[in-house]
């Protein structure tokens, strides 16, 4: 029962070092943070940061209906190598390319428009270049917010993690 206990404390006290630790970097709090140590924010949240000159931001585009994008969050996300190296270079953002709430970025406010049998907000047409597919990982640069890449599909771990470097390494 000790050994629960202090384990139990020591898992709260290296999540709350952790989200401290991601907020005093970004200058804000993030909008999810996940229990494999991952801080997600939101679209919005992107010119509102500080510090993140030298990161690459990584947009997780997704859909609640999107099986794939589940997998990819309870096995991709959660892997211990992958959550170290995105914890290290990049800053995360989710976006649900559903989302019915319009957004502004960079000054231009994005709408949910029908698009064939589904609403898509404008910004993930944007942001996938009209191939509108999911999961879809987008990179932008950290200092301009400015896209380096998509990256569209489903990825395992041992498939992210060379992406994750490659990325790094190309910056």
């Amino acid at each position: 029962m000790k050994s629960l206990i202090y384990l139990f404390f020591t898992l709260l006290l290296t999540f709350s070092f952790a989200c401290q630790n991601e907020s005093s970097i970004t200058g804000l709090e993030p909008h999810e943070t996940t229990e494999a140590g991952l801080s997600w924010y939101t679209i919005e949240d992107l010119e509102k940061m500080k510090n993140i000159d030298d990161k690459i931001i990584l947009i997780d585009v997704y859909t609640t209906w999107c099986g794939w994008c589940k997998v990819m969050d309870k096995k991709t996300f959660t892997d211990p190598k992958v959550v170290e190296y995105l914890n290290k270079y990049f800053v995360l953002v989710k976006f649900n390319a559903e989302q019915k709430e319009p957004l502004t970025f960079k000054g231009e406010t994005y709408e949910t428009v029908k698009m064939g049998r589904r609403k898509t907000n404008k910004f993930a047409y944007k942001l996938l270049d009209g191939r509108m597919g999911y999961p879809t990982i987008v990179y932008l640069n950290g200092s301009n917010l400015e896209k380096i890449r998509s990256s569209p599909g489903y990825k395992k771990p041992e498939q992210l993690l060379p992406e994750l470097q490659a990325i790094i390494a190309s910056s």
